[in-house]
């Protein structure tokens, strides 16, 4: 699983359960400090560079046979990228259970320019503010030992993406955010009255400036634009792991991708689902169908497939109600669970990056 790739595991071997405690709360206090979507940026940098390890261990290894394939690299990606100080299931969880409780106890906080609800901001940094963080250390705690059940009990999907879906469901009803809230529209799919420009009233736990209907991402919610990108990622990944052996390699670049929409650059996709599936589609295609180009399209059909569940999952569970539900870790955990399912069913050859 893309965190518990080995690591939860060998993390619990290695260090007292007490030891990875406390650091999971501190991971989920700093993911609060930082906000959510920051501490996120930081994960990409730090799995970047532990795939990098991971890449020249293997060009040395195959040269010289000095140093044990993946050995700094599985340490350096699953304890630090993935684990207890940036984990998503931490860092990330713990910065977006901080705004949903921000947004229900402090309002007025909310900055200028920001039309939806508070609870979704995960661009805020909330800084040194006690009781935010220690809301962010429990959830980062709490996300650790979600991953770890999951993990343990050999659940066939990526436990770290299930926990941060897990995580922001549990925070929305914490702090007392209805679980799918007021559906303007037809349905809940329906994103019109967004594009009417329609607006809630404050009774509706807003503004009333604040949308009737919050699609996660207003320039990446059309069908056409989402199939298409999907299709770019996954390609672009499947290569990526062609060419290097790393599955997380795409996954890492797509998720420093999103400095720039920390910084306010317009129309930056969310594409870190989509690269990861992407990969996982050119794995398990490989060794049917061979390294090439049926590798590459299937990885494009896995990032379009994963592209669109993002997207229905953004739909159902994120437009209408007050606080984020992460689509891509939604997206994710569909996918991998699909995957495990057909792996132990003997139906594909493998199952990408999980641990089964």
């Amino acid at each position: 699983m893309y965190g518990t790739l080995q690591i939860p595991v060998i993390g619990m071997e290695l260090e007292p359960f007490a030891v990875l405690l406390i650091t999971a709360l501190a991971g989920g206090a700093f993911g609060a400090a930082l906000g959510a979507l920051p501490a996120f940026i930081f994960t990409g940098f730090l799995v970047f560079l532990g795939e990098g390890i991971a890449i020249l261990e293997r060009q040395i290894g195959r040269t010289i046979g000095a140093v044990p394939e993946g050995g700094i690299a599985t340490g350096f990606t699953g304890i630090i990228g993935f684990g207890a100080i940036t984990g998503p299931h931490i860092a990330f969880a713990g910065g977006v259970a901080a705004s949903a409780y921000a947004g229900s106890r402090y309002p007025e906080m909310k900055p200028d320019g920001w039309n939806y609800h508070f609870g979704k901001n995960i661009l805020y940094a909330f800084g040194t503010k006690p009781d935010i963080l220690a809301v962010g250390a429990i959830f980062g705690a709490l996300g650790m030992l979600i991953t770890r059940v999951v993990s343990g009990a050999g659940v066939p999907t990526d436990g770290i993406a299930l926990s941060v879906v897990a995580t922001a469901l549990i925070a929305r009803v914490a702090f007392g955010y209805p679980l799918i809230g007021t559906v303007a529209g037809s349905s809940v799919f329906d994103m019109t009255p967004f594009e009417r420009e329609e607006t809630r009233t404050a009774t509706d736990g807003g503004t009333p400036a604040r949308p009737a209907t919050e699609p996660w991402l207003p320039h990446q919610y059309r069908w056409s634009g989402i199939v298409t990108i999907g299709l770019i990622g996954g390609v672009l990944a499947s290569y990526i792991w062609l060419e290097t052996g790393s599955v997380f390699m795409g996954y890492a670049v797509s998720a420093m991708s999103l400095l720039f929409l920390q910084l306010g650059v317009e129309k930056i996709p969310v594409t870190h689902h989509i690269t990861l599936v992407g990969a996982v589609g050119a794995v398990v295609a490989a060794p049917v169908f061979g390294s090439g180009v049926i590798a590459l399209l299937v990885g494009g059909v896995f990032g379009a497939v994963s592209g669109v569940l993002g997207e229905v999952s953004q739909r159902v569970f994120y437009s209408h109600s007050g606080t984020h539900v992460d689509p891509p870790a939604m997206a994710i955990a569909i996918v991998m669970s699909v995957v495990g399912v057909l792996y132990l069913l003997g139906i594909i050859p493998n199952a990408g990056y999980l641990g089964l």
